[in-house]
């Protein structure tokens, strides 16, 4: 079964999912807002941040190639506890004043934007599953 985005266009890898795309572009902007960090949090807050907002597109991929709606499922969820993860992780560098407020507030922005589309995608997948079963 071929799967479609929000935009009704065919989806043939998961590279083609908007999800995907916002979650690996928000990896991207926390790549770059964490070379800020002080050199001291290299291993700490800067690495756990980049492996944090890694994992959420990382997860979105690995379940699209999944075999089966349920192991989908399970992986966005899984991107889902990361998203989760990675708030916090973003709320606490702001406390630390290692993001500005305007920083901060656009990744806050971006990561709400994620969450709720894999909360949709979720949804959808669960209903469709439910109606094929």
């Amino acid at each position: 079964m071929r799967r479609r985005n929000v935009s009704g266009c065919a989806v043939k890898t998961f590279k083609d999912l908007i999800v995907w795309q916002k979650a690996f572009d928000l990896s991207v902007g926390i790549y770059r807002v964490s070379c800020e960090f002080p050199k001291h949090e290299l291993y700490g807050l800067t690495s756990e941040l980049r492996k944090t907002s890694r994992s959420i597109a990382y997860n979105i991929a690995e379940g699209y190639k999944r075999w089966s709606t349920v192991e989908y499922i399970r992986f966005l969820r899984i991107a889902s506890g990361s998203a989760a993860e990675l708030e916090t992780q973003v709320l606490l560098a702001d406390r630390l004043g290692y993001l500005t407020s305007e920083k901060a507030a656009k990744i806050a922005e971006r990561l709400l934007e994620v969450t709720r589309m894999l909360d949709a995608l979720i949804r959808s997948l669960r209903t469709r599953s439910k109606a094929i079963n």
